[in-house]
Protein backbone atom coordinates (compact mmCIF):
# COMPACT_ATOMS: atom_id res chain seq x y z
CA UNK A 1 0.00 0.00 0.00
CA UNK A 2 3.00 2.26 0.20
CA UNK A 3 2.65 5.32 -1.96
CA UNK A 4 -1.16 5.42 -2.04
CA UNK A 5 -2.33 9.02 -2.13
CA UNK A 6 -4.52 8.73 0.97
CA UNK A 7 -1.69 7.27 3.05
CA UNK A 8 0.58 10.30 2.70
CA UNK A 9 0.95 12.24 5.96
CA UNK A 10 1.13 16.01 5.45
CA UNK A 11 0.73 17.05 9.10
CA UNK A 12 1.37 15.47 12.48
CA UNK A 13 -0.30 16.40 15.74
CA UNK A 14 1.37 15.33 18.98
CA UNK A 15 -0.92 15.62 22.00
CA UNK A 16 0.29 15.34 25.60
CA UNK A 17 -2.12 15.79 28.55
CA UNK A 18 -0.45 17.06 31.71
CA UNK A 19 -1.55 17.22 35.33
CA UNK A 20 1.03 18.24 37.94
CA UNK A 21 3.98 16.53 36.29
CA UNK A 22 6.75 19.08 36.93
CA UNK A 23 9.18 16.34 38.00
CA UNK A 24 8.78 14.17 34.88
CA UNK A 25 7.68 16.66 32.21
CA UNK A 26 11.19 17.95 31.34
CA UNK A 27 12.46 14.50 30.34
CA UNK A 28 9.24 13.88 28.39
CA UNK A 29 9.73 17.04 26.34
CA UNK A 30 13.46 16.44 25.87
CA UNK A 31 12.71 13.00 24.42
CA UNK A 32 10.04 14.46 22.15
CA UNK A 33 12.54 17.00 20.78
CA UNK A 34 14.90 14.15 19.90
CA UNK A 35 12.04 12.36 18.12
CA UNK A 36 11.33 15.52 16.14
CA UNK A 37 15.00 15.77 15.19
CA UNK A 38 14.97 12.15 14.04
CA UNK A 39 11.86 12.75 11.95
CA UNK A 40 13.63 15.60 10.17
CA UNK A 41 16.59 13.32 9.45
CA UNK A 42 14.38 10.63 7.92
CA UNK A 43 12.25 12.97 5.80
CA UNK A 44 13.74 15.43 3.33
CA UNK A 45 10.43 17.30 3.49
CA UNK A 46 8.95 16.29 6.85
CA UNK A 47 5.27 16.85 7.54
CA UNK A 48 4.19 19.97 9.41
CA UNK A 49 4.28 19.19 13.14
CA UNK A 50 1.92 20.63 15.74
CA UNK A 51 2.78 19.73 19.35
CA UNK A 52 0.01 20.54 21.82
CA UNK A 53 0.56 20.34 25.58
CA UNK A 54 -2.73 20.24 27.49
CA UNK A 55 -2.34 21.56 31.03
CA UNK A 56 -5.25 19.97 32.86
CA UNK A 57 -5.95 21.63 36.23
CA UNK A 58 -2.24 21.97 37.00
CA UNK A 59 -1.30 23.46 40.37
CA UNK A 60 2.47 22.90 40.25
CA UNK A 61 5.22 24.19 37.96
CA UNK A 62 4.09 22.27 34.87
CA UNK A 63 2.67 25.38 33.20
CA UNK A 64 6.01 27.20 33.46
CA UNK A 65 7.84 24.22 31.97
CA UNK A 66 5.33 24.03 29.13
CA UNK A 67 5.59 27.77 28.45
CA UNK A 68 9.39 27.57 28.24
CA UNK A 69 9.27 24.59 25.87
CA UNK A 70 8.25 26.57 22.81
CA UNK A 71 5.42 24.12 22.12
CA UNK A 72 1.77 25.14 22.02
CA UNK A 73 0.20 24.93 25.48
CA UNK A 74 -3.52 25.09 26.23
CA UNK A 75 -5.39 24.68 29.49
CA UNK A 76 -8.37 22.64 30.66
CA UNK A 77 -9.76 22.42 34.16
CA UNK A 78 -11.80 19.24 34.20
CA UNK A 79 -9.22 16.89 35.72
CA UNK A 80 -10.31 14.51 32.98
CA UNK A 81 -7.76 12.84 30.71
CA UNK A 82 -10.25 12.05 27.93
CA UNK A 83 -11.44 15.65 27.71
CA UNK A 84 -7.83 16.87 27.84
CA UNK A 85 -6.76 14.60 24.97
CA UNK A 86 -9.81 15.63 22.93
CA UNK A 87 -9.06 19.32 23.49
CA UNK A 88 -5.50 18.75 22.34
CA UNK A 89 -6.62 17.05 19.13
CA UNK A 90 -9.13 19.83 18.47
CA UNK A 91 -6.27 22.32 18.78
CA UNK A 92 -4.21 20.31 16.31
CA UNK A 93 -6.98 20.41 13.71
CA UNK A 94 -7.47 24.14 14.32
CA UNK A 95 -3.77 24.78 13.72
CA UNK A 96 -3.73 22.59 10.61
CA UNK A 97 -6.69 24.59 9.26
CA UNK A 98 -5.02 27.90 10.12
CA UNK A 99 -1.86 26.82 8.34
CA UNK A 100 -3.85 25.82 5.29
CA UNK A 101 -5.64 29.17 5.26
CA UNK A 102 -2.38 31.09 5.33
CA UNK A 103 -0.69 28.92 2.70
CA UNK A 104 -3.66 28.25 0.48
CA UNK A 105 -2.93 24.50 0.57
CA UNK A 106 -5.71 22.64 2.37
CA UNK A 107 -4.80 19.46 4.28
CA UNK A 108 -7.61 16.92 4.53
CA UNK A 109 -8.12 14.99 7.80
CA UNK A 110 -6.97 11.77 6.15
CA UNK A 111 -3.53 13.32 5.72
CA UNK A 112 -3.26 14.35 9.37
CA UNK A 113 -1.70 11.89 11.83
CA UNK A 114 -2.46 12.18 15.55
CA UNK A 115 0.15 10.73 17.95
CA UNK A 116 -0.45 10.73 21.69
CA UNK A 117 1.78 10.16 24.67
CA UNK A 118 1.80 11.21 28.34
CA UNK A 119 3.75 13.62 30.49
CA UNK A 120 5.23 10.85 32.66
CA UNK A 121 6.52 9.02 29.60
CA UNK A 122 9.64 9.07 27.42
CA UNK A 123 9.23 8.41 23.71
CA UNK A 124 12.12 6.82 21.81
CA UNK A 125 14.09 8.78 19.24
CA UNK A 126 12.41 6.84 16.40
CA UNK A 127 8.86 7.35 17.74
CA UNK A 128 7.54 9.77 15.14
CA UNK A 129 9.66 8.49 12.25
CA UNK A 130 8.42 4.94 12.86
CA UNK A 131 4.80 6.00 13.23
CA UNK A 132 4.86 7.99 10.00
CA UNK A 133 6.58 5.17 8.11
CA UNK A 134 3.89 2.73 9.29
CA UNK A 135 1.13 5.23 8.53
CA UNK A 136 2.40 5.90 5.02
CA UNK A 137 2.57 2.15 4.46
CA UNK A 138 -1.19 2.05 4.92
CA UNK A 139 -2.04 2.08 8.64
CA UNK A 140 -5.01 3.99 10.05
CA UNK A 141 -4.27 3.04 13.66
CA UNK A 142 -1.07 2.23 15.53
CA UNK A 143 -1.23 0.57 18.94
CA UNK A 144 2.25 0.81 20.41
CA UNK A 145 3.72 -0.95 23.40
CA UNK A 146 4.59 0.64 26.74
CA UNK A 147 7.25 -0.47 29.20
CA UNK A 148 7.56 0.64 32.84
CA UNK A 149 10.67 2.42 34.01
CA UNK A 150 12.54 -0.38 35.78
CA UNK A 151 14.27 2.24 37.95
CA UNK A 152 10.91 2.60 39.71
CA UNK A 153 10.60 -1.15 40.36
CA UNK A 154 12.39 -3.61 42.62
CA UNK A 155 14.49 -6.39 41.13
CA UNK A 156 11.67 -8.84 41.89
CA UNK A 157 9.04 -6.63 40.27
CA UNK A 158 11.17 -6.17 37.18
CA UNK A 159 11.64 -9.94 36.90
CA UNK A 160 7.89 -10.46 37.29
CA UNK A 161 7.17 -7.95 34.51
CA UNK A 162 9.71 -9.57 32.18
CA UNK A 163 8.22 -13.00 32.88
CA UNK A 164 4.90 -11.89 31.45
CA UNK A 165 6.06 -9.68 28.56
CA UNK A 166 8.03 -10.67 25.49
CA UNK A 167 10.34 -7.83 24.42
CA UNK A 168 9.96 -7.12 20.74
CA UNK A 169 6.41 -8.49 20.71
CA UNK A 170 3.32 -6.28 20.48
CA UNK A 171 0.92 -7.54 23.12
CA UNK A 172 -2.07 -5.60 21.81
CA UNK A 173 -2.68 -3.65 25.02
CA UNK A 174 -3.94 -0.12 24.38
CA UNK A 175 -2.14 2.78 26.05
CA UNK A 176 -2.62 6.48 25.39
CA UNK A 177 1.10 6.86 26.05
CA UNK A 178 1.81 5.25 22.68
CA UNK A 179 -1.02 5.60 20.22
CA UNK A 180 -1.37 6.89 16.68
CA UNK A 181 -4.45 7.40 14.52
CA UNK A 182 -5.25 8.90 11.15
CA UNK A 183 -7.27 12.10 11.40
CA UNK A 184 -10.30 11.04 9.38
CA UNK A 185 -10.55 7.76 11.27
CA UNK A 186 -10.39 9.67 14.57
CA UNK A 187 -13.17 12.02 13.53
CA UNK A 188 -15.35 9.19 12.19
CA UNK A 189 -15.86 7.79 15.71
CA UNK A 190 -16.20 11.11 17.50
CA UNK A 191 -12.69 11.25 18.96
CA UNK A 192 -11.70 10.80 22.59
CA UNK A 193 -14.61 10.64 25.01
CA UNK A 194 -14.55 12.81 28.15
CA UNK A 195 -13.69 9.90 30.44
CA UNK A 196 -11.49 9.94 33.54
CA UNK A 197 -9.89 6.68 32.37
CA UNK A 198 -9.91 4.21 29.47
CA UNK A 199 -10.66 6.93 26.90
CA UNK A 200 -7.90 5.43 24.74
CA UNK A 201 -9.38 1.93 24.98
CA UNK A 202 -12.84 3.18 24.02
CA UNK A 203 -11.41 5.06 21.03
CA UNK A 204 -9.62 1.97 19.75
CA UNK A 205 -12.64 -0.27 20.35
CA UNK A 206 -14.79 2.16 18.37
CA UNK A 207 -12.27 2.27 15.54
CA UNK A 208 -12.13 -1.52 15.39
CA UNK A 209 -15.82 -1.71 14.50
CA UNK A 210 -14.87 -0.49 11.01
CA UNK A 211 -13.93 -3.62 9.01
CA UNK A 212 -11.87 -1.50 6.60
CA UNK A 213 -9.67 -0.08 9.37
CA UNK A 214 -5.99 -0.90 8.95
CA UNK A 215 -4.48 -1.45 12.40
CA UNK A 216 -0.84 -2.13 13.22
CA UNK A 217 0.24 -3.29 16.68
CA UNK A 218 3.94 -2.69 17.14
CA UNK A 219 6.84 -2.83 19.58
CA UNK A 220 9.09 -0.99 17.11
CA UNK A 221 8.76 2.36 18.88
CA UNK A 222 7.94 1.34 22.46
CA UNK A 223 7.51 4.10 25.03
CA UNK A 224 9.00 4.18 28.52
CA UNK A 225 6.51 5.25 31.18
CA UNK A 226 6.60 5.78 34.90
CA UNK A 227 6.67 2.61 36.98
CA UNK A 228 4.84 4.26 39.86
CA UNK A 229 2.08 2.27 41.55
CA UNK A 230 -0.01 5.33 42.44
CA UNK A 231 -1.39 6.88 39.31
CA UNK A 232 -3.60 9.69 38.10
CA UNK A 233 -6.58 7.47 37.39
CA UNK A 234 -7.93 4.61 39.53
CA UNK A 235 -7.97 1.94 36.83
CA UNK A 236 -5.05 2.73 34.56
CA UNK A 237 -1.43 1.75 34.00
CA UNK A 238 -0.37 2.21 37.63
CA UNK A 239 -3.22 -0.08 38.65
CA UNK A 240 -2.16 -2.48 35.90
CA UNK A 241 1.32 -2.65 37.45
CA UNK A 242 -0.02 -2.95 41.01
CA UNK A 243 -2.30 -5.84 40.14
CA UNK A 244 0.52 -7.79 38.51
CA UNK A 245 3.57 -6.84 40.53
CA UNK A 246 2.49 -5.84 44.03
CA UNK A 247 2.94 -8.47 46.74
CA UNK A 248 -0.26 -9.82 48.27
CA UNK A 249 0.89 -8.74 51.76
CA UNK A 250 1.29 -5.09 50.74
CA UNK A 251 -1.61 -2.71 51.40
CA UNK A 252 -3.24 -1.40 48.22
CA UNK A 253 -2.14 2.05 47.11
CA UNK A 254 -4.72 4.81 46.96
CA UNK A 255 -5.05 6.41 43.52
CA UNK A 256 -4.50 10.09 42.94
CA UNK A 257 -7.57 11.99 41.71
CA UNK A 258 -8.19 11.27 38.04
CA UNK A 259 -6.69 13.69 35.53
CA UNK A 260 -4.64 13.96 32.38
CA UNK A 261 -0.94 13.24 32.09
CA UNK A 262 -0.43 9.61 33.10
CA UNK A 263 -0.08 6.57 30.87
CA UNK A 264 -2.75 4.92 32.96
CA UNK A 265 -5.43 4.03 30.49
Amino acid sequence: MNGLWRDVVDAIGVVIPINDEEALLPRCLAALREALDELAVHHRHPPAVHVVLVLDACTDGSAAIAAASGFTAITTDGRNVGAARAAGVDEVFARVAAGAESSGAEIEPGHVWIATTDADSVVPRNWLAAQIAIAEDGADLIVGTVRPDFADLTVEQTAAWLDTHVLGHAGGHVHGANLGVRGDSYLSVGGFAALAEHEDVLLVESLRTDPSLREVDTDECWVLTSGRFVGRSPGGYARHLRDRLQRSDEPPAEPIAASGGQADS
